[in-house]
């Protein structure tokens, strides 16, 4: 009888743990999802989580909207990068400010950078030159 007073228990317990969440980043030991290269810099690492839970992490920004291109965006929970002077933490891709500039090399070669808000890019541009997109921008770039 105690066993079936159980099992809703384990059923939350296993929904519960099923919320797509992100997943920290091996530096120096994960593989890209996209290139399959080592993903080593923290500045342009990206991660995309499905609403499966499924986590599908990224050596670059291009490496990210490269494999967006295979997507359902239905299929998406949530869609990170790192700020390239917060790499600590992740942020919202779509809210973020992006920067192409000859001057700051990704690591896929697009010179693509991430930035919390369009002030920080800006700041970014005056110091380094280039083009600030938002997430629209970003996008119809890499078709």
């Amino acid at each position: 009888m105690k066993n079936i007073s159980l099992v809703p228990t384990i059923f939350l317990l296993l929904l519960i743990s099923c919320k797509p969440a992100p997943e920290p980043i091996e530096f120096g030991v994960d593989a890209c999802a996209h290139c399959r290269m080592t993903i080593v810099g923290k500045p342009f690492a990206a991660e995309l989580v499905s609403k499966k839970g499924k986590v599908y992490k990224f050596d670059a920004i291009e490496c990210q909207m490269d494999f967006l291109k295979n997507m359902e965006e239905n299929d998406i929970a949530m869609l990170l990068v790192r700020d390239y002077d917060l790499p600590e933490e992740w942020q919202d891709a779509k809210q973020c400010s992006y920067l192409i500039s000859n001057e700051i090399p990704s690591p896929m070669g697009a010179f693509l950078s991430a930035y919390k808000d369009k002030e920080a890019a800006e700041i970014k541009r005056e110091e380094k030159g280039g083009e600030v997109l938002d997430w629209d921008g970003l996008k119809r770039s890499r078709q």
